[in-house]
């Protein structure tokens, strides 16, 4: 069998597997639900008895409260962005995924990323809080870069955006360090040409091997710093992050998460261009090229059960060094404090595991609406098609949250009244949320082929989080919305 039949099966079978979660999910959620969850908003008048057989659904209020928790609006006042939503919902406690933005202060673009963890929050949160910092390094001119390793207290990299994770303090130091130590490493390494595709995946290299460094090198000497910097190294998160300058929008990605655009033709008819391929068993590429960096004898070990070794899901991912350390650093560094199973099974020939992202590249035009840049928690539950086609009606609906403007002075009457009734009409449209980000996730969780159910949302979002898991993935969800007029205007 070719290799264009083998990728057609496994279309097929992301298609098949897509239609069975949601047909699941639809027939089973209430049965689950009704035996399994626990509200949070259960009756002040209850007795103790009741409320162990009874528990009490969030209203629609509250559903919108909880849905819109961690929403986040940025407009832009020129260039390409003319804003930007973003959102988050949890289903593990505490949430494995983060997101981060900015602005480069210091070269031209934004840096927009979503980053998935697993096996705990750790690395996914120190990412967010460093990448952007090293690929916007990675992106200085030779002369910039001097200066800034010189004083790098005058100027910011980064503007950054909705920024609400902390480091703890003794972590922070040893992150600065590394960085000063990074700059210096990009200042003996210049090249001429320091384009985005080099600086994104430079960022990404640069980190991931950094977090490796900053536990083995210290490992003897510190074993209270090294339990922190180890919960980091052993944790795991995947990758997608946006770098947009102008119309040219380049996207970096290492694992699972997905990069979507919207684009209107000119039938008025919306079209999902999926600009990223996942690192994971579904990608037929992804396994040749794991099984050709490893001996025959491990073809039937290095991939089970459509994970790497049978433990890890995404094919390449930062951190996660139990599948990039030799076992002698695993032995010397892991072991003594979480034990044998450190080290996976059949771990003959390490490193099993990369950071390295796949770089892709799209030139923008007038009719490329917004990019989509979200966990795999959404895209397990609705395609990209779905998701363009949502935001793109969303887009149509939301002109409705702002108020009425008349069009011209001295209009009249006649004109006015027309004008309301066709309002009047649009405003059956009018999303629930403001936020696209929001309207996302509230469709991927609560959407039928009739709208959304709130019966089945509800019951969804009352699911413990051991429970959650059952039915969903933390999702986080990041809409950017371009200005068509200043994309137009682009030379060529």
């Amino acid at each position: 069998m070719n290799y264009a039949n083998y990728n057609a099966i496994f279309n097929c079978c992301f298609k098949l597997k897509h239609r069975f979660r949601q047909n699941f999910l639809c027939n089973c959620v209430n049965e689950y639900s009704s035996r399994l969850y626990r509200s949070f908003y259960t009756s002040q008048k209850v007795t103790q008895a009741q409320k162990d057989t009874v528990a009490i659904l969030p209203t629609p209020q509250e559903v919108s409260i909880i849905l819109r928790k961690n929403e986040f609006n940025k407009d832009f006042a020129e260039g390409p962005i003319k804003s930007y939503d973003s959102n988050q919902l949890a289903s593990n406690d505490p949430i494995e995924d983060t997101r981060s933005e900015g602005i480069c202060k210091m070269t031209p673009g934004v840096l927009m990323g979503v980053f998935d963890g697993h096996g705990g929050p750790a690395c996914a949160q120190v990412i967010s809080k460093r990448l952007l910092n090293y690929i916007a390094a990675a992106l200085l001119p030779l002369h910039i870069l001097q200066k800034f390793i010189k004083e790098p207290q005058e100027k910011k990299l980064l503007e950054t955006l909705n920024d609400k994770v902390e480091i703890v303090e003794d972590l922070r130091l040893l992150y600065e360090n590394s960085f000063k130590r990074y700059l210096l490493e990009l200042l003996e390494e210049f090249r001429d040409i320091n384009d985005v595709r080099s600086s994104l995946e430079k960022g990404i290299m640069k980190l991931d091997n950094d977090i490796s460094r900053e536990v083995v090198e210290p490992h003897k000497s510190s074993s209270i710093l090294n339990s922190k910097t180890l919960s980091v190294a052993l944790s795991g998160a995947v990758a997608c992050v946006s770098h947009i300058d102008g119309p040219h929008l380049s996207v970096a990605n290492v694992g699972d998460c997905n990069a979507v655009l919207g684009t209107l033709t000119e039938e008025n008819e919306w079209i999902a261009k999926k600009i990223t391929r996942e690192h994971n068993s579904e990608n037929f590429d992804e396994l040749k090229r794991i099984w050709n960096e490893h001996p025959d004898e491990e073809r039937r070990t290095v991939i089970r059960r459509d994970r790497l070794l049978g433990e890890l899901a995404p094919l390449r991912s930062m951190g996660d060094y139990r599948y990039k350390w030799s076992v002698e650093t695993l032995n010397n560094v892991a072991v003594p404090l979480i034990g044998q199973k450190a080290i996976p099974p059949n771990y003959l020939t390490p490193p099993y595991l990369t950071a390295l992202p796949d770089i892709y590249y799209h030139r923008l035009t007038p009719k490329d609406k917004f990019l989509i840049i979200a966990s795999d928690g959404l895209w397990d539950m609705m395609t990209p098609l779905q998701a363009v086609k949502l935001v793109g009606e969303h887009m149509k609906g939301k002109v409705f949250f702002n108020p009425l403007k008349l069009p011209r002075k001295n209009i009249q009457l006649g004109d006015i009244n027309e004008l309301l009734l066709h309002r009047k009409e649009s405003l059956k449209s009018k999303p629930k949320d403001k936020n696209a980000a929001t309207h996302l996730i509230r469709h991927a969780i609560g959407g039928t082929e009739y709208g959304v159910d709130h019966s089945r949302l509800a019951h969804l979002l009352s699911l413990t989080p051991d429970v959650s898991r059952m039915f969903r993935d933390d999702m986080t969800v990041t809409v950017i919305y371009f200005d068509s007029e200043f994309i137009r205007q682009c030379p060529a």
